[in-house]
């Protein structure tokens, strides 16, 4: 079987599990007849394999040779992320479907005009110079969205509010890989032992770290800690893949430990989140900075090993205050492991699991310096951004503003993750194509 083949083979369970997952909302809200739940539920599957089919059919002619799985999976956590949002919220779920097609539509146009996406390199410091820039824009004072103490958008009039870090985190990978690419191995040839320790050239290193210093700065100015954590694991990723030194990671990690022991002792908001995350259910705390992750584990406690089913979380009390405060964005992971348990929980981690593999992958297969880093950097990102979100709903690291790729509600987050889904592909595409 051909790898598109097996790709139209791949759409089918996430229409299936779309119509399915509509189909259950309805029968909880008991507002139909089952004729009409039935031709709702089925008409919502077909749309979606519709649109899934489309993209199938572009992916068929633009990039016969691409990864077959990595779609597939992207739709399943989509039709995922909209059956969950359509049970909290019915225009949010209508909202999240518009940026699901505007997302394809990006995807289909990153494929057409990145079609050599090699080319990036000669741009790479434009595009770091962009990516600092959008990370800049939140502190604007007119334009800039402050959310929970935390500076994470622009504000659009009428329209949205705007992520740029999203988009940011892809650039800066970009740079990184086309940096690292061309200097890896004079950083290991002019590496130095110091003490037991591998350094590198500072004059060759210099530049990258101060790419890199300059991002975690902005991002602790607009105090977007999640992001901040993903530009940093990514770098010691693609650091490690570029030079095979594991002292460089160590530097990179003995750097962060003091940055975070700095952050967690003289920064009210950084503290803050420590003090919670360190005892979650403290009382003296539950009423303000304590109340999300508190009912976050409560919930995901209720769900216990095959949760409570669809509509079987209370999302408020009978006065209207919310349970989970941002249970379609921050905390929907919670909502997931209330209504489908521990089991639903660990099939949407395999699913990201999945798609992380295959990045990476993608990356064994590259046949030059730069596809590798680059493919190992975006899943290195995608997989950092379910850790921070899941790790910090589950109390395992302090929890930060970070959306779950293609479940959270959000159309920046949509945007740029099929922005990173297209690149992978353009990878897999030249990866794989015969010589």
């Amino acid at each position: 079987m051909s790898a598109r083949n097996r790709e139209l083979l791949g759409l089918i369970p996430a229409s299936l599990l779309v119509t399915a997952g509509f189909a259950a909302v309805f029968i909880e809200r008991g507002s139909l007849s089952q004729n009409e739940l039935s031709d709702l539920s089925l008409t919502y599957g077909l749309i979606f394999l519709g649109l899934c089919l489309g993209a199938h059919i572009f992916l068929r002619i633009a990039l016969p040779y691409a990864d077959p799985y990595l779609f597939p999976l992207v739709a399943v956590l989509a039709c995922f992320g909209l059956v969950m949002i359509y049970r909290i919220d019915d225009t949010l779920a209508r909202q999240q479907a518009q940026w699901f097609v505007v997302g394809l539509l990006l995807f289909a146009a990153t494929i057409v005009f990145l079609r050599d996406y090699r080319k990036l390199e000669q741009y790479r410091y434009v595009i770091a110079a962009a990516s600092l820039a959008l990370l800049c824009l939140p502190r604007l004072p007119v334009i800039g969205a402050q959310v929970n103490g935390a500076y994470l958008g622009i504000r659009i009039p009428g329209v949205m509010v705007f992520q740029p870090t999203e988009f940011a985190k892809l650039g800066i990978v970009i740079f990184l890989a086309s940096y690292l690419r061309d200097t890896r191995q004079v950083l290991v040839v002019g590496a130095r032992r110091v003490l037991g320790v591998t350094l590198p050239p500072l004059k060759h290193f210099a530049p990258l770290l101060l790419v890199w210093g300059m991002a975690m700065l902005l991002l602790i100015v607009i105090r977007d800690l999640g992001s901040s954590l993903m530009f940093f694991g990514a770098f010691l990723a693609l650091l490690y893949v570029a030079t095979n030194r594991f002292s460089f990671v160590f530097i990179g990690l003995l750097l962060f430990g003091i940055g975070a022991w700095y952050l967690g002792t003289h920064v009210s908001h950084v503290t803050d989140r420590v003090d919670v995350w360190l005892d979650p259910l403290n009382p003296a705390r539950y009423g303000n900075e304590g109340y999300q992750i508190a009912n976050s584990l409560f919930a995901q406690a209720d769900g216990g090993l095959l949760g409570r089913g669809f509509g079987g979380a209370l999302l408020e009390t009978p006065n209207g205050f919310p349970l989970l405060p941002a249970r379609e964005t921050d905390l929907i992971y919670a909502l997931i492991v209330n209504e489908l348990g521990l089991v639903g929980a660990a099939a949407l981690l395999i699913v990201y699991l999945m798609f992380v593999e295959r990045g990476f992958k993608t990356a064994l297969l590259a046949r030059d310096s730069f596809s590798t880093l680059l493919a190992v950097g975006l899943a290195a990102v995608f997989a950092l951004q379910v850790f921070v979100i899941v790790g910090g709903v589950t109390n395992v690291i302090p929890l930060t503003g970070v959306t779950l790729p293609f479940v959270s509600y959000g159309g920046s987050s949509i945007l740029a993750n099929f922005v990173l889904l297209a690149l992978l592909l353009l990878v897999s595409d030249k990866a794989r194509r015969p010589a």
